[in-house]
């Protein structure tokens, strides 16, 4: 089977991204955007992510199987993600207690 070579640039190039992204997110964590932020902090996760796996895990340049069951494996995931957020956002939400008070 021949292997794809990957040129010693392109690894640098992509390590040099992760580190822009890593400190990305770093940076983002100190601005406040409100709801935003977990959104922000986990598309910044899932690039990086994704970078991995195409370059470092050699997925970009293998067969169609092989992104069939990468396929496969990010639709089950988020089958799961979506049915634990179905069950926890249909469930009523729990109210806090108020603080205690000082009776006189």
């Amino acid at each position: 089977m021949n292997e794809h070579v990957i040129p010693p640039r392109l690894y640098v190039a992509i390590w040099a991204a992760l580190v822009v992204l890593t400190l990305l997110t770093t940076g983002i964590a100190y601005v406040d955007l409100g709801l935003f932020n977990p959104i922000v902090a986990l598309t910044i996760a899932v690039c990086k992510a994704t970078l991995v796996v195409l370059f470092f895990m050699h997925v970009y340049y293998r067969t169609r199987l092989t992104w069939v069951f990468i396929a496969a494996g990010v639709l089950w995931l988020g089958l799961l993600i979506g049915f634990v957020l179905t069950d926890a956002l249909s469930r009523g939400w729990i109210l806090t207690p108020a603080p205690w008070t000082t009776a006189v």
